[in-house]
């Protein structure tokens, strides 16, 4: 009787913990610079969920990023809300990207970005605070390829800046 007792209560504790599972707040941004083509091209991963939930409370309550009829309202959007929350400098000087589309794949938006007329590259900042607005413990994991060098940032909302200098 013992036994059942005991294997009942770890039964119930081991479906409890799995249902206070946190969920994560992680976005993932790739940032490759392209010398041939004088281009800085950006990829960020956001989730779907997420992004359309704070796009409704910002924008629209009736947002739905896989609907191809409203694409061209929602991409307005997500430009609008990237330009506020992603700030570029390229050698000491602000950029502005260009918005080149997006795509859904399952849970995740990729959104695209480009940057022209990049000649060479000195120094490289980003602030990225997508989603800070929305929860606190979002993380914008940055990954860049400048120049031949790899370098991984995780930008929270205490520290949402990345600098990079080529010298």
């Amino acid at each position: 009787m013992k036994f059942v007792k005991i294997s009942i209560l770890l039964l119930i504790l081991s479906v409890s913990a799995f249902t206070t599972i946190h969920k994560f707040y992680v976005s993932v941004t790739q940032i490759e610079y392209i010398k041939e083509k004088q281009s800085v091209q950006i990829i960020s991963r956001i989730f779907m969920d997420d992004f359309e939930n704070l796009l409704r409370q910002r924008y629209d309550k009736t947002i739905d990023l896989n609907d191809a009829d409203n694409a061209m309202v929602n991409d307005a959007y997500i430009k609008k809300y990237l330009a506020e929350k992603i700030k570029i400098k390229i050698n000491g000087k602000d950029v502005d990207f260009n918005f080149i589309g997006k795509e859904t794949d399952l849970d995740v938006v990729k959104v695209y970005l480009e940057i022209e007329g990049i000649k060479d590259i000195h120094s490289f900042q980003i602030t990225n605070k997508v989603l800070f607005d929305l929860f606190d413990e979002q993380q914008n994991m940055v990954k860049l390829k400048i120049n031949a060098l790899f370098k991984n940032y995780l930008l929270t909302s205490q520290n949402d800046n990345a600098m990079l200098n080529f010298n």
